[in-house]
C-alpha cells in the first residue's frame, strides 16, 4: 500500500506541470500586448506602456524562456525581488472583478467550499443509497419509482429546475432566499467587532460565534442550491450505482455467500456493496471536484457568490486572463482530487494494489 500511495504522490508534480504548460500554450494565442494585460492592473493609455510591458516581462523572447518567467516571475532590477510568477501565486488581473484573479480566488472560494461541504452528503450518500436500493429491489415498485426519478432528473437542464424551484420556493413561498446572506446578516458578518471569521465559511464562523441566527439564515440561502444540485447529481450517481450493484449481485461470491446461510443485510453490505462502489467512487469524486471548480449554473441562478459566478461574469466580459486563471485553478483541484480517489481506492478494494 505505501509504494501504490508513493507513487502516486510522485505522479502529482507531473501532471501539475502538465496542467500549467497547458494553460500556457493556451496563452500563446493571445498576441504580446494581450498577454502583457495578464501583469498589469491599469489598462495604459499609450503604446510606449504595452511596449515596456513586453520588455519587461520578455513576452517576444523564445517560448521556453517566457514560459520560465511566466512559471517563476520577473526580478525587479532595483529591489532584486522577484515580481509576479505562478509560482508566488500570481494569476493576473481581473478586469471583470476588478482585482487580482488570486485574490478573487481566495475571497470567493471558502463560498464554494462552503456549498460543496453542504452538497456532498445529499449528492454522494443519496445518490449511492437509492442506487443501491434500487439493485436490490430489482424490478419491484421501488426500483421502477427510482428510475422514473433518475430520468426525469437527467432530462431536467440545470437552469430549468434551478429556476423552477426559486420560482416556488421563493418567489411564492418565500421560504429560501437566493444569495449567500440576507442584508442584515451580511453587514454583521462583514463588521469586524460584531463577527470573527475564523475559517471564511459562515455556517462554521456563526456556530463558533454563538450567532445562531446567521447560522440559520444562511442554512436558508443554501438550501435550494444544495436542492438543485443533489437532484440533478443523483440522476447520474444512482443509474450507475444500480448497475454496478446489479453486476456485483450475480457474482459467484454474493450466491456462495447466500448458500452458506448469511442474512440478505449482510451479503448486501459486507460483500456487494463494497465491490460495487469502485466505479461509483470515481464518479463521486469527479462530482466533488465539480463543486469545489464551482457551478457556474447554479450559482448564476440562486446568485451565490463563488467561483463559479465570477468564471461567468470573466466569460461574458471576455476577460480571458480571468477564465484561464480560473481553469487553472480549477486543474490543480482536479489533480489533487485524483490523488484522493487513487489512495481512496485501496481502502475499498485493496486488490487495486496489484494492477
Amino acid at each position: 500500500m505505501t509504494k501504490y500511495i508513493i507513487r502516486r504522490l510522485l505522479l502529482v508534480p507531473v501532471l501539475l506541470i502538465g496542467t500549467t504548460i497547458l494553460t500556457f500554450a493556451i496563452l500563446q494565442f493571445l498576441t504580446p500586448t494581450e498577454r502583457s494585460a495578464l501583469y498589469m492592473a491599469d489598462v495604459p493609455r499609450n503604446e510606449n506602456a504595452w511596449n515596456s510591458a513586453i520588455r519587461k516581462y520578455c513576452l517576444d523572447c523564445p517560448i521556453t524562456e517566457q514560459y520560465w518567467r511566466w512559471l517563476v516571475g520577473v526580478r525587479d532590477p532595483v529591489s532584486g525581488e522577484y515580481e509576479t510568477g505562478l509560482l508566488r501565486g500570481h494569476l493576473g488581473y481581473s478586469r471583470s472583478g476588478h482585482q487580482y484573479v488570486s485574490e478573487m480566488i481566495a475571497r470567493r472560494f471558502p463560498a464554494t467550499l462552503e456549498l460543496a461541504l453542504w452538497s456532498i452528503l445529499p449528492i454522494v450518500g443519496g445518490g449511492i443509497w437509492l442506487g443501491v436500493k434500487s439493485a436490490v429491489n430489482h424490478n419491484n415498485l421501488i426500483d421502477q419509482v427510482v428510475r422514473v426519478i433518475s430520468i426525469i432528473g437527467w432530462s431536467f437542464p440545470t437552469f430549468v429546475f434551478g429556476l423552477l424551484v426559486l420560482m416556488y420556493f421563493y418567489a411564492n413561498l418565500e421560504w429560501f432566499p437566493p444569495g449567500r446572506l440576507s442584508l442584515w446578516a451580511n453587514q454583521i458578518v462583514g463588521d469586524p467587532e460584531l463577527f470573527v471569521k475564523y475559517t471564511k465559511l459562515v455556517t462554521v464562523d456563526s456556530l463558533l460565534n454563538l450567532r445562531f441566527d446567521i447560522f440559520w439564515d444562511a442554512i436558508r440561502h443554501l438550501i435550494l442550491p444544495i436542492v438543485t444540485l443533489s437532484y440533478l447529481s443523483w440522476a447520474l450517481l444512482l443509474r450507475v450505482t444500480r448497475s454496478s450493484m446489479l453486476e456485483t449481485l450475480h457474482q459467484d461470491y454474493v450466491t456462495t455467500a447466500r448458500a452458506k446461510g448469511l442474512r440478505e443485510k449482510d451479503v448486501i453490505n459486507r460483500h456487494a456493496r463494497p465491490n460495487a462502489l469502485l466505479p461509483v467512487l470515481t464518479l463521486a469524486g469527479f462530482t466533488v471536484v465539480g463543486l469545489l471548480n464551482g457551478v457556474v449554473i447554479t450559482e448564476t441562478i440562486f446568485n451565490y457568490p463563488g467561483i463559479g459566478k465570477a468564471a461567468a461574469a470573466a466569460a461574458l466580459s471576455f476577460d480571458v486572463i480571468t477564465v484561464l486563471g480560473l481553469a487553472l485553478f480549477s486543474g490543480f483541484i482536479l489533480v489533487f482530487a485524483n490523488l484522493v480517489v487513487d489512495i481512496a481506492y485501496v481502502f475499498v478494494d485493496p486488490r487495486v494494489i496489484l494492477d
